[in-house]
């Protein structure tokens, strides 16, 4: 059997998925894969969830192969936030996978999640675990598929899959994830469209039990007609989708599609998806030699089982997005070492006075002896105290001469970290430059010139209006009055060898 748990990870013994979405839990013990009615605190238990895809953010990211490793995961949360669009002032979880293969630039594929969203989603589950080992974005559930060898790492492949709350359809090529991407028909939305076409609220439990056991092919009219209705609005859109992919990722064809669902195989689809997509599809329900009693488990329950084996393996193999890491051994605590030194300081200052008690007794019978030398040593104790009373004086002096260095050392403290500070923190004028020259150039107003000192920037400019100087400064300044601190034309004149006008435009920075 592949599930097979790694020695490293000795402390785990069960493999715990949930999902968060229905509350459904199982839990791999033993050989046996079962639901779990409760959650509760178990360091032996590693947590394991996902995060639907409409919960998502995802993009691709080139980055140049020159850059190190160590600075690579800060570049790509910069360019993460320049890419997408992200608010500045919001701290994403953002997680990523190197792309095989990229060519002369490497690429990764960036997940991005709301840290409300996984909040409101799993703070819940936190208070009942304390801590959450992996939360992996859904449509990289499928990568597990090929490194088990389920799946054979070659050609395209689709996989569409229906949630209670969610359904998208994702595309791997040769083995890896190339794109995913959300529609407006999870199960719950089919349910609402089809009580929309018949006019009334119908029954949700038999309305799922026909669809889970009869699908498309149900005897029942009222239900085929409007299924029928429904479905081909689903695959006309996932045929746009397919479309789409094929264009933007140069795919000549689909090699292999799956369709499955959280409740179950849909009966019919597969002549759906050779009618609309001109492709034979399969059920999305492998077999994963896993001891189940149930009918059917959702298939996202086993993907999450099969990324929880790969993980405790590799942490670089699967893309966790969790907030809620598990805490450290108690030794690799702050808190358990402090504990830990605290009681051998203890221990050791109990020693001492223990040691000193049992001498005591026979430290009386040498009292009398003592006090006949005491006398003696007296005028050599003497001697002592005025050696002392200079050693005091010098270290005196020493605290004068380490305060005088401390300052020293705290001055060139300040001084390193300003120039750390502007180092790291120095913000990239080029972003902004790059829009400012956009914006000139729907104004019909180009630059000849450029020249930057510090944060001032001077752009010489050239058009056959010298109103257009004045609109352009207008709008960079309505655009960009959180960034410039003043802006100004320094000088506007006519070329007196042509028609066109010219001006010096400062620009200061904030």
């Amino acid at each position: 059997m592949f599930l097979k748990k790694s020695s490293s990870q000795s402390a785990v013994k069960n493999i715990v998925t949930l999902n968060t979405y229905t509350d459904k839990k199982y839990i791999f013990k033993g050989d046996t894969y079962q639901p779990l009615n409760k959650l509760s605190y178990n360091t032996s238990n590693f947590i394991t969830s996902y995060v639907s895809n409409k919960d998502l953010i995802s993009t691709t990211i080139n980055i140049s192969r020159s850059i190190p490793n160590e600075d690579i995961a800060d570049i790509l949360d910069i360019k993460a936030y320049e890419e997408l669009g992200l608010d500045q002032a919001t701290n994403y979880i953002i997680s990523s996978t190197e792309v095989e293969h990229s060519g002369e630039e490497r690429a990764y594929h960036i997940f991005v999640a709301q840290p409300e969203v996984l909040d409101d989603l799993y703070l819940p589950i936190k208070q009942q675990t304390k801590y959450i080992d992996l939360i992996a974005p859904a449509p990289i559930l499928y990568q597990a598929l090929y490194r088990k060898e389920i799946l054979q790492d070659s050609g395209t492949h689709s996989f569409i899959y229906f949630t209670k709350q969610d359904a998208f359809i994702t595309f791997y090529r040769n083995g890896e994830f190339l794109y995913s991407k959300s529609i407006d028909f999870s199960l719950e939305q089919i349910y609402d469209k089809y009580c929309e076409l018949i006019g009334e609220k119908a029954d949700e439990k038999e309305f799922f039990t026909v669809l889970e056991s009869e699908g498309l092919k149900t005897a029942k009219s009222e239900y085929q007609q409007n299924f029928m209705k429904i479905f081909s609005e689903v695959f006309i859109t996932i045929n746009d989708i397919i479309i789409y992919a094929k264009r933007a990722f140069q795919l000549e064809t689909i090699d292999h599609m799956f369709i499955g669902s959280a409740q179950g195989p849909i009966i019919g689809l597969d002549e759906y998806s050779q009618n609309y997509l001109g492709l034979q599809s399969a059920d999305l329900n492998f077999n994963y030699n896993v001891k189940n009693d149930e009918w059917y488990t959702d298939q996202l329950q086993y993907l999450m089982l099969l990324n929880s084996f790969d993980y405790i393996e590799d942490e670089d193999s699967v893309v966790n997005l969790t907030m809620y890491p598990r805490p450290p051994s108690f030794m690799n605590r702050a808190s358990g070492q402090f504990i830990v030194a605290n009681f051998a300081a203890i221990s050791v200052g109990l020693a001492y006075p223990l040691f000193y008690l049992i001498g005591s007794y026979v430290n009386d019978a040498k009292i009398y002896a003592l006090n006949i030398e005491n006398n003696k040593l007296s005028t050599e104790a003497q001697k002592y105290k005025k050696i002392l009373g200079e050693k005091k004086k010098e270290i005196s002096a020493l605290d004068t001469e380490i305060a005088r260095v401390a300052k020293i050392y705290s001055g060139k403290t300040k001084t390193l970290t300003a120039i750390y500070d502007k180092k790291v923190n120095y913000r990239l004028k080029s972003g902004t430059l790059y829009t400012i020259a956009e914006d000139l150039n729907t104004f019909d107003v180009h630059v000849n010139g450029m020249y930057s000192q510090n944060d001032t920037l001077w752009l010489s400019m050239v058009s056959s209006d010298d109103r257009k100087f004045t609109e352009v400064i207008k709008h960079i300044s309505d655009k960009y009055f959180e960034e410039i601190k003043q802006i100004d034309i320094e000088l506007i004149k006519k070329d007196p060898e042509s028609s066109y006008y010219k001006g010096l435009l400062k620009v200061e920075l904030k």
